[in-house]
């Protein structure tokens, strides 16, 4: 997560929690579940699901360029023992111009 700069009126934040422990279980979340079955190859039951979309999300600082944007999601999930993260980007990738950030060590992802 970089700092987007929503300052300038261009960019929307959105979130949608799942609470799914003992109710049915919306398309979303069975997808995500999905996801983390395959990729860890384990049995997994989400309790709770958090989405947050960063929607055409322009670069800090945003009086300099808000034309390149991007759009991206995190999505928190728990079954209440282990919990995990899926980041996920627009197609195409990062749209931000690296070479023109504060700061040099950029990274898509986490650390």
């Amino acid at each position: 997560w970089d700092n987007a700069d929503f300052s300038r009126g261009v960019g929307t934040t959105f979130y949608q929690e799942f609470s799914t422990l003992n109710t049915a279980k919306p398309p979303f979340v069975r997808d995500v579940e999905a996801k983390v079955r395959r990729y860890l190859r384990s049995s997994y039951s989400a309790a709770w699901t958090l989405k947050i979309t960063w929607e055409k999300a322009p670069v800090h600082a945003a009086q300099t360029d808000t034309q390149k944007t991007i759009t991206y999601q995190a999505v928190l999930t728990t079954d209440g023992f282990r919990s995990y993260i899926l980041m996920l980007y627009q197609d195409g990738g990062m749209q931000w111009d690296y070479t023109r950030l504060t700061s040099t060590n950029v990274l898509i992802g986490y650390t």
